[in-house]
């Protein structure tokens, strides 16, 4: 009995050692996945403060011969523009999201009810617009023509960003999956309304996907400049974080090219710190992402996961 007991304690031993080497190994993979994701970052922000002469000799680099914050005071000295910017990206990321998030859902949550009359035919005319869109040319002509949202704070917030049928398929998915259908029959026999049952059972479940999809359009809303380099022809004062940015690029591009003469000779031969300043707009457009990001990090594994699973 004595030998059996040494044995099964022997045993246990080797077992919790193969179990410390194999979480050691499990730890190690995931750190070094994790540096892999951040080394960007930090590349990005070390480059933004070295040296305009010292990045174009020697590189971008980690660890900067020579510390220089003059992309960051080129890009704030232009100041209650750069607010402003950062005040129209944030309002049009808000408002955009909350929209979006409202319509998607209201067109989600009937879709997942298969008792719904014409449902294939509405489902089949989601998932068309996926495949086949109109292009570029139609849409701006109705955008412009037809709805007049030119030169508007609408252009930032209603073309190809607030509906996406992509998104609605996953919302749909996830609300055929986790809302019983047993609790809104017990919710309308206690006389509960459709929308009483959507507002009151629906969304409060369905915190996951919300958040998932919100940050999703979150996203594009926030890195959007393709709307305001369209729509947004003589109106500066309407330009979000990104074209603004893009536009401060074109102008350094456009000075340190020397076709303007005048402005050159204003400079005294000074050279725009357009490599740093590069890396700079960069970290002035992810920061805010970067902040936000790990409070929505919880939802991504169960409302993707669920939502992306046919219904």
């Amino acid at each position: 009995m004595t030998g059996l007991k040494r044995e099964s304690d022997s045993s246990r031993e080797v077992m919790s050692t193969g179990r410390k080497v194999q979480q050691f190994f499990i730890n190690l993979v995931l750190f070094l996945l994790a540096a892999a994701a951040l080394a960007p970052f930090i590349l990005l922000i070390s480059s933004s403060i070295t040296d305009e002469g010292t990045l174009i000799r020697n590189g971008y680099s980690f660890f900067p011969e020579k510390i220089s914050f003059a992309a960051y005071e080129y890009l704030f000295a232009s100041g209650i523009k750069m607010v402003r910017a950062y005040g129209i990206s944030i309002l049009v990321t808000v408002v955009g999201t909350v929209i979006s998030l409202g319509i998607t859902s209201t067109m989600a949550y009937p879709l997942s009810r298969k008792d719904l009359p014409g449902r294939n035919a509405f489902l089949f005319f989601v998932f068309f617009t996926m495949l086949f869109n109109g292009g570029l040319t139609p849409s701006y002509m109705m955008w412009t023509r037809i709805f007049h949202i030119k030169n508007t704070i609408f252009a930032l917030i209603i073309p190809g960003l607030l509906m996406s049928a992509f998104n609605l398929i996953l919302m749909k998915n996830y609300f055929a999956a986790n809302i019983p259908g047993e609790l809104l029959e017990a919710a309308r026999v206690d006389g509960a309304g459709e929308f009483h049952i959507f507002c009151r059972i629906v969304i409060p479940i369905s915190t996951p996907i919300m958040a998932t999809i919100g940050l999703f359009v979150a996203l594009g809303y926030w890195n959007d400049w393709q709307n305001g380099l369209y729509y947004l022809s003589n109106r500066m004062d309407l330009y979000s974080l990104q074209n603004y940015l893009n536009k401060m690029m074109q102008d350094i591009q456009y000075l340190n090219s020397g076709r303007n003469e005048a402005m050159m000779a204003n400079l005294q031969g000074m050279t725009m710190p357009s490599t740093a300043i590069r890396m700079a707009l960069s970290v002035m457009g992810v920061i805010p992402v970067m902040v936000l990001y790990p409070f929505f990090q919880k939802y991504f594994t169960k409302g993707i996961t669920i939502g992306s699973v046919k219904g």
